[in-house]
């Protein structure tokens, strides 16, 4: 078992914090040695290299790359490294590239674009807030402007593909897996739509759309949802998203049960198609929830079973988005750091027997890159599930998130996890953009969250097959519609 810890702050990150050292990126292709000292600082004693572009690492290496790795990943190392793991090291600091129309839309129109007291976003039209060289770490708007960089960062027209989410539980119960279909469509600010105000026609009042459908197994089969973020959520963050869920027992799609999400939602798919009938029906949870602390929850048939499946989990999609202006953000540091930006391995459905070591949560074995990331931590305005604050380490070069950890308001950590993404521009064969151009996009191929309070639950996504180019108009307004949600079943 591996024994829960309290959220620690390196040093180096608090030194970080307090000189505001965001300045140039360090040079590509440099790689950090073992003195410690950042790449960007100019020159270093000289010794071997700590890693090297091309290298292979396994488990016995992991002790020298700390110092590259998140503490919070370090302190519960059981749960994402293993015997046997085989670590390539990417490129190191390496520039990857965006289409012409963002760079575009950014260099028009971020002289617009503006914070008011709240951290409320005001003037944005389209490419990225905030240029990175123009945060001014010593700042007290910088962590919030990072922040929405992150959620207004490149991502094509979305993903679009299938998922498979594998539950992995504490104490009770064995492993359950989730098999279904996705979509995260941005269907507002989207820079190559010139000539539709830079909105999707289909969805002209929101920021995006997202949803999916389970097929597997039986009890979440036909089991659908559909969340559309509102433009005024960016002004406001109290602004509800319409969230509507299809529960097959009812046969009818209804407004969830969770009215308000911070990120994208996820219906409660352990409880859903569970059959009604003399009385309460038990299912275990996840360490616990917010019906019952110690693990085993009950439902009783019919109406409780549609609010039960109608409600929000954090589990799947977490960290793929959220609402910037709903937390108070401070910067904590900036430092070089490991993470699997642009893997190249393969997983479900391309490769559904690849290995994620024996806790089920190790992305060890693919290829990581060296990176500088800016870490920022928030502070909940308004808590969900017992999450006071997260901390975020955002690539500060390309925007994308590296890691996720989250804490309850006491400090202790409740979950950690690790993003995995693919720059398309890699990818042999992926689709093009309308016109001919490379989407240069980083598809979120894969999630491996850790419960810290369980001592061993935790959860996995993999989504090897999603594309973010735009799709056809026609199936576009069926994803972004409330009305598909009863087809399909």
């Amino acid at each position: 078992m591996i024994r829960p810890r309290c959220w620690i702050l390196t040093a180096t990150l608090l030194l970080a914090a307090a000189t505001g050292v965001h300045a140039e990126l360090p040079p590509e292709g440099r790689c950090p040695d073992f003195t410690g000292a950042p790449s960007g600082e100019g020159e270093v004693d000289a010794g071997s290299p700590l890693v090297k572009e091309g290298g292979q690492l396994s488990l016995a290496d992991l002790l020298a790359l700390r110092q590259l790795l998140p503490e919070e990943v370090w302190s519960y190392r059981e749960a994402f490294f293993y015997e046997g793991m085989r670590m390539t090291i990417g490129y190191c600091h390496r520039r990857y590239g965006v289409p012409d129309f963002f760079t575009a839309a950014t260099a028009e129109f971020a002289d617009r674009v503006e914070l008011d007291e709240a951290g409320n976003l005001r003037g944005y039209v389209a490419g990225l807030p905030f240029p990175p060289e123009s945060i001014d770490p010593a700042r007290s708007d910088a962590a919030v402007k990072w922040a929405w960089n992150l959620e207004h960062r490149y991502r094509g027209a979305g993903p679009v593909g299938q998922f498979k989410i594998l539950d992995l539980p504490s104490r009770v119960g064995a492993p359950q897996t989730y098999e279904g279909e996705w979509h995260f469509l941005r269907t507002g600010h989207r820079s190559d739509l010139v000539a539709s105000d830079y909105r999707v026609p289909e969805s002209t009042r929101s920021l995006w759309v997202a949803g999916g459908r389970f097929h597997e197994p039986t009890n979440a089969r036909h089991l659908a949802w559909r969340q559309i973020r509102p433009r005024k959520a960016s002004q406001h963050y109290e602004e509800p998203d319409d969230t509507f869920v299809y529960v097959p027992d009812m046969r009818k799609p209804r407004r969830s049960a969770s009215t308000w999400s911070d990120g994208l939602f996820t219906p409660r798919y352990s409880v859903s198609g569970v059959e009604g009938g003399g009385g309460g029906v038990p299912f275990v949870t996840q360490g616990g929830s917010e019906f019952s602390p110690g693990g085993i929850d009950s439902i009783h048939p019919t109406a409780g079973l549609s609010i039960a499946a109608s409600e929000d989990i954090r589990k799947g999609f977490t960290g793929l988005a959220l609402r910037p202006n709903a937390y108070d953000w401070t910067v904590l540091g900036e430092r070089e750091v490991l993470a699997p930006l642009n893997g190249n391995e393969e997983g479900w459905p391309s490769d559904p027997s690849r290995n994620y070591g024996p806790t089920g949560l190790s992305i060890a074995s693919d290829r990581w890159d060296v990176r500088y990331a800016v870490v920022i931590r928030g502070r909940a305005r308004r808590k969900i599930d017992g999450v006071a604050a997260i901390t975020l380490w955002i690539d500060a070069q390309t925007q994308q998130p590296l890691y996720y950890i989250s804490q309850r308001e006491n400090g202790f950590l409740l979950d950690i996890g690790i993003l995995a993404h693919r720059y398309s521009g890699d990818r042999a064969g992926y689709p093009a953009w309308p016109g001919g151009e490379q989407a240069r996009v980083f598809d979120p191929v894969a999630a491996v969250f850790y419960y810290v309070p369980s001592g061993g639950a935790g959860w996995r996504r993999e989504s090897y097959d999603v594309v973010s180019v735009p799709i056809d108009p026609g199936k576009l307004r069926k994803l972004t519609s409330t009305d598909e949600l009863l087809k399909g079943r």
